[in-house]
């Protein structure tokens, strides 16, 4: 028996992935012999709501020297960490001298703003190498995992932090409760803690499954998120709804009593319990509606090969990983799969082992069909790649439903 890595209550998958790689783990083919896999169990908490894999690799096992996602890679992802730090610099920031903390920084796409605008500010993340290409941006960043003694730390070192931002990080760490622990330590008395992870409702909404994967150990709701920063006398005060990565949540939190709390929070937890955010029901419909996803899809890209149709994917995305092994696909239906990141080309996917080539060979013969495997930037790749629609191309879609387009 497991327990709930928030509340410590008792916690049971509701089913399997099966075995399953580490998400980013893109190898080379000396290591196929040696990849490491785990069991991917889903399970949500009966006492808090929290949505959590059962079983977590080990932290450095996801997050090192090679870590293959840098979030500069998408336009869209830097338009929307320009939008979020102007928010941040005109509207919630008190202070003369401001001093912003981001957790989980990556590659420096948040906080180059801040360092651009003479503001003060520190990154801190575990990979070394996203932290380089955060430095070179002239992004001041500590290469550590956050939890309470890096807190203290930078509290000691920077004095108390008037914003903490963290995106897409959240759902990340295992060990949440020593974040929380870490963020009450650094945040000023009237200071905002800004997160924004994949919300659960649009994962149910839709059926994105790829979502669980071995980096995200939470899927969050408004109430597991106001239930985990309760435990230590903050709150959340608002939030916002928004389409990136398939569906985001953004919580504004803060010490309890130091803020307004806008009517927006009690309205969406009115919401997620007309949608049995944390009813066994949900998730049993859920499970069901992953598997007849996964028959659909397996059986088309068979009947494609079968027909001698040419069939690539696009997008080596960590949370495909999941996608891929689950429903079993190989090179036998994917010929290879396209990546504009540079440290994924010349590497083979997590456990299906289908080879990633620069997105310029997608460009040099184009494909019959081909599988739309970084669905969440579904505009932005459409409008980069027009010209293989124009040239007869067809795309596979899965998310919400599957269809040829």
């Amino acid at each position: 028996m497991k327990s709930c890595r928030v509340c410590g209550h008792t916690v049971q998958p509701f089913m399997s992935f099966g075995q399953m790689p580490v998400g980013n783990a893109f190898l080379v083919e000396e290591e196929f012999s040696t990849e490491y896999f785990f069991e991917l169990e889903p399970a949500s908490c009966m006492n808090c709501s929290t949505f959590q894999i059962i079983d977590v690799p080990e932290p450095q096992r996801m997050f090192h020297d090679h870590y293959a996602y840098f979030a500069s890679t998408s336009s869209v992802m830097t338009d929307h960490f320009r939008s979020l730090a102007q928010h941040v610099m005109d509207d919630l920031v008190q202070s003369d001298d401001p001093f912003i903390v981001e957790i989980g920084s990556n590659d420096g796409i948040s906080l180059q703003h801040y360092a651009k605008a003479g503001v003060r500010h520190l990154g801190v993340d575990p990979s070394k190498n996203v932290s380089k290409a955060a430095a070179n941006k002239g992004v001041t960043t500590v290469c550590a995992f956050f939890n309470e003694e890096t807190a203290k730390s930078i509290t000691k070192e920077y004095g108390p932090a008037d914003i903490i931002i963290s995106t897409n990080t959240m759902h990340h760490i295992e060990d949440i409760r020593t974040v929380v622990t870490g963020a009450k330590i650094l945040l000023k008395q009237k200071g905002l803690m800004i997160t924004e992870d994949p919300y659960l409702g649009d994962m149910f909404r839709l059926g994105a499954y790829e979502q669980i994967y071995a980096e995200h150990n939470f899927i969050w709701s408004l109430m597991s998120m106001q239930f985990l920063f309760n435990l230590y006398d903050m709150e959340i005060v608002n939030i916002d709804r928004n389409h990136y990565h398939g569906g985001c949540m953004r919580y504004f939190i803060g010490h309890k009593g130091e803020h307004l709390v806008s009517d927006a929070v009690e309205t969406q937890l009115t919401k997620e319990k007309v949608l049995g955010l944390d009813k066994t029901e949900t998730f049993e419909k859920f499970r069901s509606d992953c598997e007849t996803s996964r028959q659909s899809l397996v059986q088309l890209l068979k009947d494609l090969r079968l027909r001698g149709k040419r069939v690539v994917g696009y997008g080596a995305t960590a949370k495909s990983t999941t996608l891929l092994n689950y429903c079993g696909i190989t090179r036998d239906h994917l010929e290879f799969i396209c990546d504009s990141t540079f440290a994924k080309q010349g590497r083979f996917t997590p456990g299906s082992h289908i080879p990633i080539y620069s997105d310029k060979v997608f460009k040099e013969a184009y494909p019959d069909y081909a599988l739309l495997l970084a669905w969440n930037h579904r505009e932005e790749i459409f409008s980069k790649e027009r010209a293989y629609i124009d040239n007869g191309g067809k795309w596979i879609e899965y998310i919400p439903e599957l269809k040829i387009t």
